[in-house]
């Protein structure tokens, strides 16, 4: 049986998985909660019929506002199921932004997770008239809440009316409008159909070994990327196990054994780089053996017949001695990590790939459904440094400009509301603007080499890419997070955001006591060991693209600082508008000969 919506993702799923025991899991006081193939049909039928009951017809919207849950893909379904469009919203976003999203969608009914969200939702409810429901997924004392919906479905069955509502739906409609979180500008509401993501998942089933059978996740299900896998994990009959949190990652990933899951470059660095620091603590002689391994594994080659016999043999007794170990740590079971959401470096894509965790890097943007090129296991399929071969049925080219641009069943429906802006990325010949820099290998496979709205001149003329350069710099441990600035400049500067966790370490190795993050920073040694690491990256770059000045940032860089998005990328203007101040001083000073 092949989907043409989503949610025959339901149906295929019972036909051809019937005696799946379990489809959803999340952790709840402590200890997991498996839903069964059946409890999830039924608890999503029945959310269904409550909405019907609640009035909600075809095409109306209703929000989630939530992180992971089994819950959020029932209420997803539901939604789906009867014609009306689903708009996740991320639970980490301000007030102002609830106020814009819900209006601009005019949601008729919102379910939110969080006192701190359901504070902000009960702030901006006098200003938004056509929300009439609020549902809470626990009961907070407030609103009414999931277990109630779910008993006005049960006690309001409407199959025959479920039935008729999901045959009238067709693939070309609005499935749902994802907000972009975006790193500038007012959220878009990118409208996409069942159509644009059922052809992902069509395309994209064939990746996972047969094998491969239980999906890990902890990426926001509000970003199209996760959402789009977990999807693709359902059409394949994969139980789908949710982190509690971003904190026990690694414990839940120990728990669960997963074969496959996501993440994003930054995450798998800061992964690295604790396997790394791990050998600092091992006797002599097995510290040897352990940092042998590790630069072994940053030289794998991921196509098979690129690596030795010789090469082939130290791995498996890499492998044996280190990489087992490492393993064991993370669960141990994998087939598949696919990276997205920004470029990984190489180093690390070799890395992962050597001690068991093979990468699948994946690239697209939210407005292309999202998936527009992916590492597969076709001849040179994977390969570091490229983001494999775009899908079947999209064409992809690179402008005169250097951009890359697509058309095809991936490309969106529109932005909701906005049919200018949606003019202004999607030509009158059906080519989607990307905004992003990227050639073609002579094998066919895409590289991406920047945004074109990063790229600035010097006041020399000359362009600098400040993304090249701070991928190189978030190589070093120090660095956290890095934002190259310079633009109508003599030179570039940056402002770095350190790893306090490592420079905690680092100061406990080299007898400098840690105080605090504004402390620490200011320390002689601290910062003559940054200019250090400064000078060490710079070698990589000729002398226009060196960093000739750079200001320790003590400021936490995170999503509850509104610094990063949801998928860790740094927000350039708001770094710009926040650090102004920091910024003109660099620069006011004059350059040292």
């Amino acid at each position: 049986m092949e989907i043409v919506r989503l949610f025959d993702i339901l149906s295929r799923y019972q036909k051809k998985f019937p005696d799946q025991k379990v489809a959803l899991a999340g952790k709840q006081n402590g200890e997991w909660r498996e839903y069964s193939l059946e409890e999830y049909v039924s608890i999503t039928n029945n959310i269904s019929f409550a909405l019907i009951k609640l009035g909600i017809e075809a095409g109306d919207k209703v929000a989630i506002i939530a992180t992971n849950r089994p819950e959020w893909n029932m209420l997803d379904m539901a939604i789906m199921q009867i014609g009306a469009v689903s708009v996740p919203v991320y639970p980490t976003i301000s007030e102002r932004d609830y106020h814009y999203i819900l209006n601009h969608c005019e949601a008729k009914i919102a379910v939110i997770e969080g006192a701190e969200v359901m504070g902000k939702i009960a702030n901006i409810l006098p200003d938004t008239p056509q929300l009439k429901h609020v549902y809470t997924f626990i009961n907070r004392n407030k609103f009414p809440y999931l277990e109630q919906l779910i008993a006005m479905g049960t006690e309001n069955p409407s199959m025959e009316e479920l039935k008729r509502r999901s045959a009238a739906v067709k693939p070309s409609d609005c499935a749902t409008i994802i907000y972009t979180s975006g790193t500038t500008g007012t959220p878009k509401g990118v409208m996409l159909s069942h159509s644009n993501i059922v052809n992902q998942l069509l395309n994209l089933k064939q990746i996972p070994s047969p094998w491969s059978n239980k999906a890990f996740s902890f990426l926001p299900l509000c970003h199209a990327y996760e959402r789009m896998l977990v999807f693709l994990y359902q059409y394949l009959g994969m139980p789908v196990y949710y982190a509690q949190n971003l904190g026990t990652i690694a414990e839940n990933m120990k728990d669960v054994c997963p074969t496959m899951m996501s993440c994003v470059p930054r995450m798998l660095e800061k992964i690295y780089n604790k396997v790394y620091s791990s050998g600092q603590k091992l006797p002599k002689m097995q510290q040897r053996i352990f940092y042998w391994a590790i630069r072994l594994a940053r030289r794998y080659k991921i196509q098979d017949s690129e690596r030795s016999t010789w090469y082939n043999l130290k791995h498996k007794i890499a492998d044996k001695l280190v990489y087992s170990k490492i393993r064991e740590t993370v669960g141990g079971n994998f087939d598949i990590v696919v990276s997205g959401a920004a470029s990984i470096q190489p180093r690390l894509a070799s890395f992962f790939s050597a001690i068991g965790m093979p990468i699948f890097e994946g690239y697209g943007l939210t407005e292309t459904s999202p998936v527009l090129a992916v590492s597969s296991r076709l001849p040179h399929g994977r390969e570091a440094g490229t983001v494999g071969f775009p899908l079947p049925g999209i064409e992809v080219k690179i402008t005169e400009q250097g951009e890359v641009v697509c058309r095809g069943h991936n490309v969106m429906m529109g932005y909701y509301k906005d049919e200018a802006l949606t003019r202004e990325v999607i030509d009158s010949e059906g080519w989607f603007h990307t905004g992003d820099l990227g050639k073609f290998t002579e094998k066919g496979q895409l590289v991406l080499t920047g945004r074109i709205k990063s790229l600035f001149k010097t006041s020399f003329g000359k362009y600098i890419n400040p993304q090249l350069i701070e991928e190189k710099f978030c190589e070093s441990p120090f660095v956290e997070n890095i934002v190259v600035v310079g633009e109508n400049q003599k030179f570039a500067a940056a402002l770095i955001s350190p790893d306090f966790e490592f420079i905690k370490e680092w100061c406990g190795r080299h007898d400098v006591q840690y105080t605090n993050p504004e402390d620490i920073i200011q320390n002689e040694r601290v910062y003559k060991r940054f200019a250090a690491e400064v000078a060490k990256y710079n070698a990589f770059f000729g002398d226009i693209e060196q960093i000739k000045k750079f200001v320790l940032i003590s400021d936490e860089w995170s999503q509850m600082t509104d610094i990063l998005t949801p998928t860790l990328k740094v927000k350039r203007n708001l770094v710009f508008q926040r650090y102004k101040g920091l910024i003109d001083n660099i620069f006011g000073v004059k350059e040292e000969e």
